[in-house]
C-alpha cells in the first residue's frame, strides 16, 4: 500500500503525486467556488484558497516544477485574456466609452494613490505584501502574477512572492463584498428606485449608434425620380445599404449601383439610427413592410468567413454586386452586428448577411468557406507565435530596470495581434468555448501553483495583528475609490445607475460583482458598461502592479 501514500500522503514530490495534488486543488476549487452566499460565488478564485489549505497541511511540489507550471498557467491565462479584450480595446477610446474609461482610470489611480498613503503613512511597509492586498480588494489576479513576475526578475525570493499571495488572499474575499456594498452606498446616497433606471434604459435602447438599423421607406419626392442607386449615395452622405427594392407592380429586385429609383418604389435600407431621419427627408416616410413575408425570387442568408485567405480583407473587394449580384446587409462578429460597409476588413469567424438568389448565395458561401467545422479547429500557430512574441517583448528592458515581463509582455502582443494580425496572415479566431478553456486552465494551474507555495506560512502571517490590518486596508482599497467614483459618475456626469454597477464591476474586473449586477436588474446594461471599461482596466491593473513593486522594492 506504499503506493497509495505515495500518492495521497503530503511530502511527496513524484510526478504522480504532483499531478494528484493538482487535480485535487483544480477540482475542489472550482466545486466549491460554484456555491452562492447571497446570490454571489467566488468563482475559480476557490483554486487559491484550496492550495493555500492543501499547502497548510504539508503537500508539496518540487521548486522547479511548480515554477514552471506557474509561469507557464499565468501565460496561458495572460494570452487568453489579451485575444479576448483586444477587439474591443480600441474602441473602448471612442466616443460612448471615453467617459467610462475615464472614471475607471481615476478609480485605479485612487487605488494607487491609497497604497503609496498606507505604504508611507501607515503600519504595512512591505510593498510586496501591500501589493498583494491591493490585487486582492480590487479582484485583479492578472496583477497579482504580474507582480510576482516582477519580484521574481528582481529578487528571485519565493518568500516574497509568498507574502504577496498571502496578502491577495486575505484581502480577496471583503474585495467582492466591498464592490456590491459600493453599490448600495451609492444607490442610497442618490435614493435611486432600479426599475426606474432599467425603464430609461429600455427607453433610450434605441438610440445604438453602431448597431444596423433597418427601415422600409416609401419614395415620394419626385426629385430623386430616376436618380441612381449611385447617385443615391451622393445626396445621402452616410453609411447605408438598400437591400431590397419593390417596385410598385410588387416586383421585388436587388439593387445594384446602377438600378434607377421611382417615385412609388419602396426601399428596404439599413443604416445607423442616427442616420434614419435622412432618409424620410430625401426619399419619403417609413412604411410598415413585412419584407420576410412578401413573396420575392430572392433570400436572406447567413455566409460564415471560414477560409483564410480572406482575414482582413475588404468587405467592399468581394464585388458582391458586380459577381454575384447580392447585397450584403450585415456582418455579425463576437455576437455583434457591424453595418456591412465597403472598408469593413472581414475576420474569420464573421457571418456576412446577404440576400439575392440561393444560386449566388451557395457560390458566395463555397468562396467564404462557410464551414462551421473549420472554425472549430484551434488555431494553434497563432498562440504559439503570440507567445514568443510575447515573452521576447517581456525580456526586453524598457529602462530604469522595468520590463514587461511574463504578464505584461504576452497581454501586449495578445491585444496588438487579435487587432492587426491579419496583416501578417495570423488567425486570432478562437472560439468562444476554446478561449475559455485556455483561460480557465491557465488561471486555475496558476492559482493553484501559488496557493500551494503560499500555504504553509500562510496561518502564521494572516491570522495575526498583521493579517488584520490587511484586511482592514484591503476594504478601504476597495471601497474607498468606488464611492468617490459613484458620486462622481452620478453626482457630475448623471449616469445611469445600471451602468454604474457595470462600471464598478468592469473596473475591478470582477465577474462575480457582474453576475450579482446582472441577477439583481434582469437587464445587461451592466455587462455592456463592464466590457466597455474591461480592456483598458485590465491593462492598467496590470502595469499598475508591476509598476509599484519596480518602483519601491
Amino acid at each position: 500500500m506504499d503506493w497509495i501514500s505515495t500518492l495521497l500522503l503530503p511530502g511527496s514530490t513524484s510526478v504522480a503525486s504532483t499531478l494528484v495534488l493538482y487535480s485535487f486543488v483544480i477540482a475542489a476549487g472550482i466545486f466549491i467556488g460554484k456555491l452562492k452566499v447571497a446570490g454571489v460565488s467566488l468563482g475559480v478564485t476557490f483554486v487559491l484558497f484550496v492550495g493555500i489549505l492543501m499547502g497548510h497541511f504539508g503537500y508539496v511540489v518540487d521548486d522547479s516544477v511548480l515554477k514552471f507550471v506557474r509561469e507557464f498557467g499565468l501565460i496561458l491565462f495572460i494570452f487568453a485574456i489579451g485575444l479576448q479584450v483586444g477587439p474591443g480595446f480600441f474602441s473602448s477610446f471612442k466616443e460612448g466609452g471615453v467617459r467610462l474609461n475615464l472614471l475607471a482610470v481615476l478609480g485605479i489611480s485612487l487605488n494607487v494613490v491609497i497604497v503609496l498613503l498606507i505604504y508611507f503613512f501607515g503600519n504595512v511597509n512591505d510593498i510586496s505584501a501591500l501589493v498583494g492586498v491591493m490585487s486582492g480588494a480590487v479582484t485583479n489576479t492578472p496583477g497579482l502574477a504580474a507582480a510576482q513576475q516582477a519580484v521574481s526578475q528582481l529578487t528571485n525570493s519565493p518568500e516574497q512572492a509568498n507574502l504577496m499571495a498571502q496578502g491577495y488572499a486575505a484581502a480577496y474575499p471583503l474585495g467582492v463584498i466591498g464592490i456590491i456594498a459600493a453599490m448600495f452606498t451609492i444607490k442610497g446616497i442618490f435614493r435611486i428606485k432600479t426599475d426606474e433606471e432599467i425603464q430609461k434604459i429600455e427607453d433610450d435602447s434605441a438610440s445604438s449608434q453602431l448597431a444596423p438599423y433597418i427601415l422600409s421607406v416609401k419614395v415620394t419626392n419626385s426629385l430623386v425620380d430616376g436618380r441612381t442607386m449611385l447617385s443615391l449615395h451622393d445626396i445621402i452622405t452616410c453609411n447605408f445599404v438598400v437591400s431590397r427594392l419593390m417596385h410598385p407592380d410588387g416586383t421585388i429586385v436587388i439593387p445594384k449601383s446602377s438600378t434607377d429609383i421611382h417615385v412609388g418604389d419602396t426601399l428596404k435600407v439599413i443604416c445607423s439610427v442616427q442616420d434614419a431621419e435622412r432618409f424620410h427627408a430625401v426619399l419619403g416616410p417609413e412604411v410598415e413592410m413585412d419584407w420576410e413575408s412578401t413573396p420575392m425570387p430572392v433570400y436572406s442568408r447567413r455566409i460564415l468567413v471560414t477560409k483564410s485567405e480572406y482575414n482582413g480583407v475588404a468587405l467592399g473587394s468581394l464585388r458582391l454586386h458586380n459577381g454575384y449580384k447580392l447585397n450584403a446587409t450585415r456582418v455579425n462578429r463576437a455576437g455583434v452586428d457591424l453595418l456591412a460597409t465597403p472598408n469593413l476588413r472581414l475576420q474569420m469567424g464573421d457571418r456576412l448577411t446577404v440576400v439575392g438568389n440561393l444560386e449566388d448565395i451557395d457560390r458566395l458561401a463555397d468562396r467564404l468557406g462557410n464551414s462551421m467545422k473549420r472554425l472549430n479547429q484551434p488555431n494553434l500557430i497563432t498562440i504559439f507565435v503570440g507567445i514568443i512574441l510575447g515573452i521576447i517583448l517581456g525580456s526586453i528592458n524598457l529602462g530604469f530596470g522595468m520590463k514587461l515581463g511574463l504578464a505584461g509582455g504576452p497581454l501586449v502582443v495578445a491585444i496588438l495581434l487579435s487587432r492587426f494580425g491579419y496583416k501578417f496572415k495570423l488567425i486570432t479566431y478562437t472560439s468562444s468555448s476554446a478561449s475559455l478553456l485556455l483561460r480557465e486552465l491557465g488561471i486555475c494551474l496558476f492559482l493553484a501553483s501559488v496557493g500551494i507555495a503560499a500555504g504553509k506560512d500562510f496561518a502564521a502571517a494572516v491570522f495575526n495583528t498583521t493579517g488584520m490590518w490587511w484586511v482592514i486596508w484591503g476594504f478601504v482599497i476597495t471601497f474607498v475609490p468606488l464611492v468617490i467614483v459613484g458620486l462622481i459618475a452620478r453626482g457630475r456626469d448623471r449616469i445611469n445607475y445600471l451602468s454604474i454597477m457595470g462600471l464598478f464591476s468592469g473596473s475591478y474586473t470582477d465577474p462575480p460583482a457582474l453576475a450579482y449586477a446582472n441577477n439583481s436588474t434582469g437587464n445587461d446594461a451592466p455587462a455592456v458598461a463592464y466590457s466597455t471599461v474591461y480592456p483598458l482596466t485590465m491593462f492598467l491593473r496590470v502595469v499598475a502592479a508591476q509598476a509599484l513593486v519596480l518602483t519601491l522594492l
